[in-house]
């Protein structure tokens, strides 16, 4: 491996991860090569990747046939990642699909030619990522769920939850560009409604307990989970400390909000990454230009309440709450 951690390489060959050897371009020429730069862990970016694996077959691509897939992956340590993208520019990939924005914004930075697809909550034209949704230009293209700009709209919902908490806690991943745009607009709506928020941070599993220790501390009577990466990563260990602190949390994914013990925690494969990046992949391949590919957005949004955990907490939901819910969980 030329001195590189063996984690730091995974590879889709005919659905097994194998190590990308150096010479995978020289032993297969011909075949286009994606690299697939991940802030998160290995067994979370296989997950990713088998996904990505299935859904780029259906774009005429068969992974070991067509196409080989590798992947860089950051454990976590975004600090890793300018070096994680060089590497993928140095083997000269044909496209780098970047897993959220931290590895989109390395790609970025690591190269103005080589395409690059993200997926992230953040809105990519406020950070700088792309010139404009509908073109984005340059070499930059993709999927937003702009999750982190729709923090007035959860905080009003952990309003309405518990009406009477003084204060409110964010956690958050203080080095995430999703971090900046999701504060802003917390702080923002807070002031407006005059709400005291707690901002707590997290880097690693390790800061968990002193996190929700300070939430404990300061009596927050509900906590929003940022929309970083990282943060859904550890979605077992949120999961299982809000339930033993008894802390109603608000998430941004669903499959979070569906359990109430860690050891429900379901992330099906097929859900992992929507049909678009994938699509976008192969066309790309066949010669698409990215800055001409629209970023895709979500077109509905939805409000998911686990009743039986809100039981749980001894938390009345308000009956116009559930009522607006698209799936309420008894």
């Amino acid at each position: 491996m030329s001195g590189m951690r063996r984690r730091d390489f995974i590879t889709l060959l005919g659905g097994a991860a194998v190590a990308w050897p150096l010479a995978a371009r020289a032993q297969q020429p011909g075949m286009p090569v994606i690299g697939f730069l991940s802030s998160l862990s290995a067994p979370v970016t296989s997950k990713r990747i088998a996904s990505f694996g299935h859904g780029l077959s259906e774009t005429g691509y068969v992974a070991g046939r067509d196409v080989t897939v590798g992947a860089r992956m950051a454990e976590g340590q975004y600090d890793r990642l300018p070096a994680l993208a060089a590497d993928l520019v140095g083997r000269r990939v044909d496209l780098i699909a970047a897993l959220a924005p931290p590895a989109a914004f390395a790609a970025k930075a690591a190269t103005t030619t080589i395409p690059i697809v993200f997926v992230g909550a953040l809105d990519p034209v406020k950070a700088g990522l792309v010139a404009s949704l509908n073109r984005p230009g340059g070499n930059v293209t993709g999927v937003t769920f702009i999750g982190a700009s729709l923090g007035a709209k959860r905080l009003e919902l952990a309003r309405e939850l518990v009406p009477n908490a003084g204060v409110i806690a964010v956690l958050t991943h203080p080095n995430s560009p999703d971090a900046s745009e999701e504060l802003r607009d917390l702080n923002t709506a807070a002031k407006a409604i005059g709400q005291e928020l707690l901002v707590v941070s997290a880097t690693s599993d390790r800061d968990f307990e002193a996190a929700f220790a300070s939430v404990v501390q300061h009596r927050a009577g509900a906590l929003l989970i940022g929309q970083d990466p990282f943060l859904f990563q550890a979605g077992g260990q949120l999961v299982a400390l809000a339930a033993r602190h008894r802390i109603p949390a608000i998430y941004g994914n669903n499959e979070l909000v569906l359990c109430w013990r860690p050891d429900q925690l379901r992330r099906p494969a097929s859900r992992t990454l929507g049909a678009s990046p994938v699509v976008y992949a192969g066309r790309i391949l066949k010669g698409a230009r990215p800055g001409d590919l629209p970023v895709v957005q979500p077109t509905k949004f939805e409000l998911v309440i686990n009743l039986q955990t809100a039981r749980a907490l001894g938390i009345d939901v308000p009956p116009t709450l559930l009522a607006r819910a698209d799936e309420v969980i008894e």
